[in-house]
Order: C-alpha cells, then structure tokens, then sequence
C-alpha cells in the first residue's frame, strides 16, 4: 500500500484569520420554502463555501477574502444550482480566483448538464478542480480540509475542515447509522453540520432516498463526542417553527439545534 498523498496547497489570500463565523445560507434540501433556500454554507473569514444551492445568492455580501473555494458535496440540483448565480454574485467583486472543487466523476455533469447551451448559454466564470474522497487539501492559515466518501445515490463527499485548536465537520445527503464509516472522520469534532431530512418513524424512505432520520444523527453526533450539533437539509415540506421533535433525543444528544437560515455562529 503506498503512502497516503500530501495535502495540496491552494493560493490563498495572506488574510489573518482572527476569529472564525459559520454562515447558514441554504438549510434545505430538495427545493427551497417559504423559510429556507437550499444548501449553502459559507466561512466568510476563510473565503470557503460548502455546497451551492439556492441559498448561493446570499454570498454576495458575505465576500471577505481574496479568493473563494466553494465545495460540492456532490451536484444533486439542490446542492449545485446557484454555480449559475455567480455572475451576479461576483458581479464588481475583485477577485483573484473563484475555484469549485467536485468529485472528478461529476466535473463532465456540470459541464455538459448544468451549464448545456439550452439551460445555461454563459460558460461559467470559475475554474474547477477536481477533489475526490480521501483527499486532504492545506488553505492556508493553518487550516486543513479533509474529504471522505457517503453513502448516497450518485455519490457524496463529506468535509472536515481543521484550523488552529477548531475543527468543524460537514455531512450531508447520507442516511445516518451509528457504525456508518464516516464515523471515523467525525471523532473529536467540534461543530458538527449533519443532514436530517426526515423524522423518526420514515427510516425505509430516508434509506430509499439516502437521507438521515433525527434519532441515527444524534446517535452519530454522541458516539463522536461532538461539542455542538446543528441539523440542516430539513424537510422542506416542514415550514413550522419546530421541524424535527429535538426532545425525542435529548436522552441521546441534548442540545441538538435545526439550524436556520441565516444564522451565524462561532466555530
């Protein structure tokens, strides 16, 4: 077996990271609601995006750095379709360089499917570079982004992003189980971002479609020792206050929280 490759270095904006904000721009998944846009998820203080669905447009005022790196969990719509927002997105933006980063197996797909002439006449004005599972990618600022393979129809990518003492861990499109091999890319993590499109008791369609129930995620989130736990790619059928019934699993994962979109928190 040889050994495992290097991280790869990206160039980034020489910025000084001073603290650390995760924004909440897309908590959905399938098609946005009344109350949420789909998945999009942004660093603003280290220019990184994770996912770019309807929720995308948000980025625009959020723009802080030099460059941006926007992860593709995979290109499902809901997690792909605001790469054709770009252009008003970036629009007098001064940028040095805007990359999407996808599984090599998907870069033809949004080549030839996303941006075909008859949907998306405009070649896109962003390069992009292929990233598989089990890559390590160094950003700068002493951070680290880690990749790791899910269980989804077509494929998925999970990330951990460690920098300085934090690390946070995004999950999502995968049906949650506490013996899932992603678990092992999940131990210690700090933040933990977790998908939970159904509840308790639509276990047989979370596993038809490769979405998670809430009990499995906090199963996931306690075996892990995860500091904090925010569930995302909610229902969007599910536009009440209380989406998912978190009292269910206090006894498992206290504190679990239905992100929304929109939110900021310290990571």
């Amino acid at each position: 077996m040889g050994s495992a490759p290097s991280p790869r270095p990206l160039a980034i904006s020489k910025q000084k990271i001073i603290s650390v904000k995760l924004h909440f721009l897309g908590t959905t998944g399938y098609h946005p609601n009344n109350r949420r846009h789909t998945a999009c998820l942004m660093l603003p203080e280290m220019g990184v995006i994770f996912d770019a669905g309807t929720g995308m447009f948000r980025v625009r005022d959020l723009i802080r750095t030099k460059t941006l790196d926007i992860f593709l969990s995979h290109v499902h719509l809901d997690h792909c379709i605001g790469l054709t927002f770009l252009y008003d997105v970036l629009l007098d933006k001064d940028l040095d360089r805007v990359t999407v980063h996808v599984d090599p197996s998907k870069i033809d797909d949004l080549k030839n499917h996303l941006y075909a002439s008859a949907l998306f006449p405009v070649q896109p004005n962003f390069e992009i570079q292929p990233l598989g599972p089990g890559e390590t990618i160094t950003l700068g600022h002493g951070a680290q982004l880690k990749t790791f393979a899910l269980i989804h129809p077509g494929g998925c990518l999970g990330f951990r992003l460690d920098w300085r003492d934090r690390n946070m861990a995004y999950v999502t499109d995968t049906t949650a189980c506490p013996d899932a091999e992603y678990l092992a890319d999940l131990d210690g993590v700090n933040t933990l971002v977790h998908e939970c499109y159904f509840s308790d008791g639509q276990e047989e369609l979370a596993a038809t479609t490769g979405h998670s129930c809430l009990t499995p995620v906090a199963q996931v989130a306690a075996k892990v020792g995860a500091d904090s736990l925010y569930l995302v790619h909610i229902n969007p059928l599910e536009e009440s206050d209380e989406p998912l019934d978190l009292a269910s699993v206090d006894s498992i994962y206290p504190g679990a929280i239905v992100a929304s979109d929109q939110q900021i928190i310290d990571v």
